[in-house]
């Protein structure tokens, strides 16, 4: 990699977590400029979760700067303190360094509008198209990462794709204490206004070490890492898995549904076909399509199906647009037989329950259960003793043991709020009696 230019000032960005964002090299300024990067600005980091959290407006691109500016400070760390003295003694070689920075930065560009229900709805693929816009020579970083070598995209695509042959460098991006996962969960706490979120950075970018397999920690560093793990769990129960954002994900699923059916029957007025995502409700979508959208040509589109004929689009483009979540209910193996009657009880009034019920539990959410004995581990969480040999940190922490591998969280029902109305002069009032008998604290009763 001969390409070493830096700028003749240091480029800095503020940024609420990390104070400033260092940028040295012309490379990741000229990344940072590019058309594909700058459209992360327009795509939320939470998606949904700001109509819970009111502050969690952040952009996938504020969190880009703050993975690169972790991996940044790890890579000037294992430069100072563990540098490579003899091929293969476990040190850092600080040539790939700006694989690594480039690989932080990006590792998130090929997100799209809402990106996890979009992915859902159009069976699209964030990481392929991640991969694929590193690659493409019709993206303007592509063009950027050219001017290390023609074969740098690709390198940088496979830091991404976990093929690179170096683990240190694949660890610093995606592992069980990553750049990626640090910034989002401070991030993601500061911005929602929570505190659950936050750990000691400072403290674990300290004790972080390479070795030959990867990254370690040092022993004295480990109350920090456990720390961080009781953080990561604690996110994703209050926050990650919030029944509010989650009934709002519905609502925005059903409307992306119900725009697809129509589309697909003929039945959708000319005057609301959304022309930007006609490729991918038709299934053919170039890069470049992709590329075109974000949230706000959703929303646009959510905003004229408002006054669509069909009255379950325009219903629920209301309900999305001006934050009227569905209600829900914990369903456990108990109660899971009453779902039928209860979706029975929601079509008599008027709701067709294949738009205005679901099932959803945050057992299939991406939540990554630091789990070291599955089947197919993630990477460990390596803890180094003061001779040098390693062992995995849930063997160390009863805490961590107590919480490894558990896929917490619940299974819910949602259903529009008005069922559980207060109404006794209404036309349905004894459906509406019925339904709530059901419902009890929070959860499904006999």
């Amino acid at each position: 990699m001969a390409y070493q230019q830096h700028l003749s000032r240091e480029k800095v960005f503020r940024d609420p977590v990390h104070n400033y964002i260092h940028v040295p090299d012309q490379l990741i300024l000229d990344l940072i400029n590019t058309k594909e990067f700058q459209r992360l600005r327009r795509i939320k980091q939470l998606g949904t979760a700001l109509f819970t959290f009111h502050g969690a407006e952040h952009s996938r691109f504020g969190h880009s700067l703050g993975v690169y500016e972790i991996a940044r400070q790890i890579c000037e760390n294992f430069a100072r303190n563990y540098p490579t003295k003899t091929p293969g003694d476990g040190g850092w070689d600080n040539s790939e360094r700006l694989v690594v920075l480039c690989a932080a930065l990006l590792h998130d560009i090929g997100h799209g509008a809402y990106s996890h229900t979009f992915e859902h709805i159009f069976h699209t693929d964030h990481e392929a198209l991640t991969v694929k816009i590193l690659t493409s020579p019709e993206t303007e970083v592509n063009q950027v990462l050219r001017q290390v070598s023609d074969e740098f995209p690709q390198q940088v695509a496979s830091v991404i794709t976990h093929d690179y042959p170096n683990p240190q460098v694949v660890q610093i991006i995606s592992s069980q204490i990553d750049a990626d996962r640090m910034d989002y969960l401070l991030r993601d706490s500061y911005l929602t206004g929570t505190e659950y979120g936050k750990f000691d950075l400072t403290r674990i970018l300290r004790v972080m070490r390479p070795y030959q397999d990867g990254i370690s920690f040092a022993m004295d560093g480990m109350h920090a890492v456990e720390d961080y793990v009781l953080s990561r769990f604690q996110m994703y129960l209050q926050v990650y898995f919030h029944p509010v954002s989650r009934a709002m994900e519905v609502i925005l699923e059903h409307l992306l549904q119900r725009a697809k059916y129509l589309y697909e029957h003929q039945q959708l007025d000319a005057a609301f076909v959304p022309y930007l995502l006609v490729p991918f409700l038709e299934n053919d979508f170039t890069l470049n399509d992709y590329l075109n959208l974000d949230d706000g040509v959703l929303t646009t589109y959510f905003i004229q199906w408002q006054s669509a004929s069909d009255p379950i689009l325009s219903d629920l483009a209301q309900r999305f647009l001006n934050r009227r979540p569905f209600k829900s209910a914990q369903v456990t193996p108990a109660t899971v037989h009453l779902l039928p009657e209860l979706k029975r009880l929601v079509a008599a009034v008027g709701y067709d329950a294949d738009y205005y019920t679901a099932i959803n539990n945050s057992f299939d959410l991406p939540y990554d259960a630091y789990d070291p004995h599955a089947a197919n581990p993630k990477t460990q969480i390596e803890i180094s003793q003061p001779d040098g040999s390693l062992i995995e940190l849930s063997t160390l922490s009863d805490v961590v043991a107590a919480i490894s591998g558990k896929m917490t969280g619940d299974e819910r029902f949602f259903f529009p709020k008005e069922m559980l109305a207060e109404t006794t002069d209404n036309l349905f009032a004894s459906t509406y009696q019925e339904f709530q008998h059901h419902i009890l604290n929070d959860a499904l009763i006999d």
